[in-house]
């Protein structure tokens, strides 16, 4: 490998667009390697021999795999730029915890949103839209989740944007509409270039998004 930060990842990913948002607020420069899930390369096999998934943060030839722990790790080595994580330990326990419910919850019910019909696809609408609603109460009046700079729960839930416009367009629903102070702050984080850069434009995602339903017979 040419240089000493490579990512294994797949461009839809909102687990690796975490990793590449740290990476560019870090100023690292790193080389990028697109996987095809359906047939994973060598390297990801044993870089991530077991979930053999992407991410995967690959730093002078040793792997550092699970998005979160990418993000902490990059900040725990590149320490001469703005942190991502804060200082105080209590302050950092709750960044912990809110990345972690995000980790726990929005994923799975947003899928819940777009691979499912009828009655199903109703009770994942609701569960999805009460955790943003859980999380829009934590950022309350704040820019970001830790206050005034932008940090390791925004990275966390941030890249979720990215799937909103399918989220919504397969579930007939309003994400603004529930919760405004939420796509207020997604829109300020997307005004900074790091963001901006790492996510796709919301609409390729759907048609991922449908790909992914026709493949499953979920059309």
């Amino acid at each position: 490998m040419a240089k000493s930060v490579v990512l294994l990842d797949c461009w839809p990913s909102m687990f690796g667009m975490r990793v590449r948002i740290a990476l560019a607020e870090k100023g690292i420069d790193y080389e990028y390697r697109e996987e095809d899930l359906r047939n994973k390369s060598p390297l990801l096999l044993k870089m991530n021999p077991v979930h053999k998934k992407v991410p995967v943060l690959i730093h002078d030839n040793k792997p550092v795999c699970e998005s979160l722990i990418a993000v902490r790790y990059i900040d725990a080595v590149w320490k001469n730029k703005f942190p991502l994580l804060p200082s105080d330990p209590y302050q950092r326990a709750q960044a912990e915890f809110w990345a972690d419910f995000v980790d726990k919850k929005i994923f799975d019910s947003g899928r819940k949103v777009w691979a499912s019909k009828g009655e199903d696809q109703e009770a994942g609408k609701k569960e999805f839209v009460e955790c943003l609603k859980v999380l829009e109460g934590e950022l309350g009046d704040k820019p970001y989740f830790g206050g005034e700079a932008f940090g390791f729960v925004d990275i966390a839930l941030v890249p979720f944007y990215s799937w909103f416009y399918a989220y919504e367009t397969c579930g007939n629903f309003s994400i603004e509409a529930e919760c405004p102070k939420l796509i207020a702050w997604a829109k300020r984080c997307m005004e900074k270039e790091s963001v901006a850069k790492s996510l796709p434009d919301q609409h390729k995602v759907y048609d991922f998004v449908l790909m992914l339903k026709q493949k499953f017979g979920l059309d």
